[in-house]
């Protein structure tokens, strides 16, 4: 099947030289050949802030670049170029995600962030579009109606492809989308999907072959550095061994599977310290909806899931992610080329 470049209304043949993002079949591509994504969720906040700042930026995408990593994950649009050319000139590519009610700043309410797309959608640095994230676990924002949410979406990709013909258009579904979530937003090109299910999230590849032959990768995975109890040979407390099993044991089980899979963006980079209490300390606890499957104390200590601390020491979950996304570098797995 010959590869398609949204707007859905431009197609070419296999083995033109057309640049971007697209799609064939189940595969991501990167300018025709197949794209994997190893990947970091990245939402870096300096000690003593609660708002995202790229102060470290430079520091960061040297470790990144280390550990073999080659997409990054925003929660929100990244509006400085000097940053998106510095993640562009260091090799990596960024999923830039938009909220749904961001006080009209590149938000879906609003219709701004078709505003940032224009702006920014021929920066080579983007890889995806991505809008919103587990928003699923939250129909109150939308007069207690999901629905409301999918429509919203729906139309949003739809006025992206309008736009933009040459990225794709995904969101980070909490978890497995159900049969409303894929008939109401047929125009979603790749499904991410926030997924927990304790070190082991092997099953939903073929869940999800059987309910859609579209693209998927998973938005979210991984685990936290902190034991809240003990548990399967883990002690309680800090607990940067039970971090990296589990992070070992989630990329085998996502690597498997690179003709259902698109890849991972795994949770998270740094840790983030305004998440739970005093925000130049490392508190515990946190609140993480659906976070019940997160190895291996099911609780999601939410400030302690960096692969790196905050001082940017490398946690042996980070040696983990290097080995393992530096070996995928080396091959090509059943057809798959990995960037």
């Amino acid at each position: 099947m010959g590869s398609i470049i949204f707007t859905g209304l431009i197609s070419c043949i296999e083995n033109n030289s057309a640049k971007g993002v697209s799609i064939s079949d189940r595969d991501l591509m990167l300018n025709n050949e197949a794209y994997i994504i190893k990947g970091v969720c990245y939402n870096p906040v300096s000690i003593g802030n609660d708002h995202r700042d790229f102060s470290n930026l430079s520091e960061d995408l040297a470790l990144m670049v280390e550990a073999g990593i080659n997409t990054i994950r925003v929660y929100s649009p990244i509006d400085d170029i000097t940053v998106l050319d510095k993640i562009y000139d260091s090799g990596l590519k960024v999923i830039i995600g938009f909220g749904y009610n961001q006080g009209g700043n590149f938000d879906i309410l609003s219709g701004s962030f078709i505003d940032y797309i224009n702006a920014y959608k021929n920066h080579e640095a983007i890889l995806l579009w991505e809008l919103g994230n587990e928003f699923n676990y939250h129909p109150e924002w939308f007069s207690d109606n999901i629905e409301n949410w999918y429509t919203a979406l729906n139309n949003a990709a739809a006025r992206i492809h309008k736009n933009d013909a040459f990225h794709p258009v995904t969101t980070a579904h909490g978890e497995l989308p159900d049969a409303l979530a894929l008939a109401k937003c047929p125009n979603i090109d790749v499904w991410g999907m926030n997924v927990y299910r304790w070190d082991n999230p092997e099953k939903i590849f073929e869940e999800w072959a059987t309910v859609s032959t579209k693209p998927m990768y998973l938005s979210e995975a991984g685990a936290d550095s902190y034991m809240s109890t003990s548990s399967d040979g883990y002690e309680q407390g800090v607990n940067e061994k039970a971090q990296a099993t589990a992070t070992e044991n989630i990329l085998k089980d996502i690597f498997k599977y690179p003709e259902i899979c698109s890849g991972v963006t795994l949770f998270a980079f740094v840790d983030e310290l305004w998440k739970a209490g005093n925000n130049t300390l490392l508190d515990t606890g946190g609140l993480a909806p659906n976070s019940g499957g997160v190895p291996y104390d099911g609780t999601a200590n939410e400030e302690y899931w960096g692969i790196v601390d905050i001082d940017r020491n490398k946690k042996e979950a980070f040696h983990v992610v290097k080995e393992m996304y530096n070996e995928l570098s080396q091959k090509n797995r059943s057809g798959i080329i990995i960037n």
